[in-house]
């Protein structure tokens, strides 16, 4: 066996190739979006205390499908040029299939349009709303 084939020895070896590929996988930003919507963001923000996660999952950036594991960890997240990138990112309308037809000669094309995107500042406003309403609907109760 010479050297070469030494070094070469797990080259089609399907299943660490996978293995390795899909342990950093993270949700695509047409995943995100559904997540930024409206009605979808109350559940993904006031998300159940889970002891598996860190912080427990209450301290989970959304845009970047991130949890950590105190609140300033999360702070100082928001001022990386990660998180800075993936919001330039969801600031454009996701690919659809409307989209694709138009664009192999099924209708007429339009560029996609910028999205407005909720910042973390305005999730975490919509989660003490939330919060401070099951609060009153208890005490009433």
């Amino acid at each position: 066996m010479g050297r070469l084939r030494r070094k070469r020895i797990h080259k089609n070896i399907k299943d660490i190739k996978k293995k390795y590929r899909t342990r950093r996988k993270t949700k695509d930003l047409d995943q995100i979006h559904e997540d930024l919507k409206p009605e979808n963001v109350e559940a993904v923000v006031k998300a159940p205390i889970d002891g598996d996660l860190p912080g427990f999952g209450q301290f989970y950036c959304v845009h970047c499908t991130r949890h950590f594991a105190e609140n300033h960890l999360l702070v100082d997240h928001m001022k990386t040029k990660t998180h800075k990138k993936r919001v330039k990112n969801l600031s454009i309308e996701p690919y659809s299939q409307k989209e694709a037809e138009m664009a192999a000669g099924m209708g007429s094309y339009v560029k996609a349009a910028p999205v407005a995107i909720a910042s973390m500042e305005e999730l975490h406003a919509m989660r003490q709303n939330v919060a401070e309403a099951l609060e009153s609907a208890a005490a009433k109760a």
